[in-house]
């Protein structure tokens, strides 16, 4: 079963946080991907197709990065600072099969199995109830769509873990980040397949998950 978080952070503070480090949020986040997760994104991108939803979309990092076999995207995100550096991004690249809007990723305005591939990059670490987003995610797919995620959460040294659990309460604090949030039990207790759970990353704490809801 997945893990009761000991602190809950609520959808306000989630887009007052991200308003807030909007600005500096792509140079930040890039130089994380690069040290500690080992670049993520284009693994995730490129097992997307079809129609997709991107949960908490952010600042559109991996808008330009879709290829030919995905004919739509709809991008979803509480933050409007970061939603309005991800419609920059749509704009200078001309990504007219790209859409962002303000929403909530835990209770969705699409219809039942209306997306071929849900992708969450670095999301599950913020999103306030997980285990709603997963069953949001579950309706809204096709009988078998592709859930496509990309999460840090507890390392395989266990020494690196305790460090992570111990500052995590200054990440929650101050970023409303859960460092050692464990992506693939809320995945399985929605009753997704688990196709494949890769680690990479500083320390294995890099979670690359294929997943499908079943046909």
């Amino acid at each position: 079963m997945a893990r009761s978080d000991n602190a809950r952070i609520d959808n306000a503070r989630i887009a007052e946080v991200f308003d807030a480090t909007a600005p500096q949020y792509d140079r930040q986040i890039r130089f994380s991907e690069r040290r500690l997760l080992g670049n993520p994104r284009r693994w995730a991108i490129g097992h997307a197709s079809g129609r997709v939803l991107e949960i908490a979309v952010g600042t559109g990092l991996n808008l330009p990065l879709y290829g030919p076999d995905v004919t739509a995207v709809t991008g979803i995100d509480l933050s409007a600072g970061m939603l309005a550096h991800a419609q920059q991004r749509i704009t200078d690249h001309r990504l007219r099969h790209c859409e962002v809007r303000r929403g909530d990723v835990q209770a969705l305005d699409l219809a039942d199995e209306s997306v071929d591939t849900v992708v969450s990059t670095l999301s599950y670490c913020t999103i306030p109830d997980p285990a709603a987003a997963s069953a949001q995610a579950m309706r809204v797919l096709v009988p078998g769509g592709r859930f496509v995620l990309v999460e840090h959460g507890p390392s395989t040294n266990r020494v690196l873990t305790w460090f992570m659990r111990a500052i995590e309460p200054l990440t929650l604090k101050f970023m409303a980040d859960h460092l050692v949030r464990d992506p693939v039990p809320y995945l399985e207790d929605t009753g997704f397949v688990i196709d494949s759970v890769d680690r990479t990353g500083l320390g294995g704490n890099c979670f690359r998950v294929l997943a499908h809801k079943p046909e």
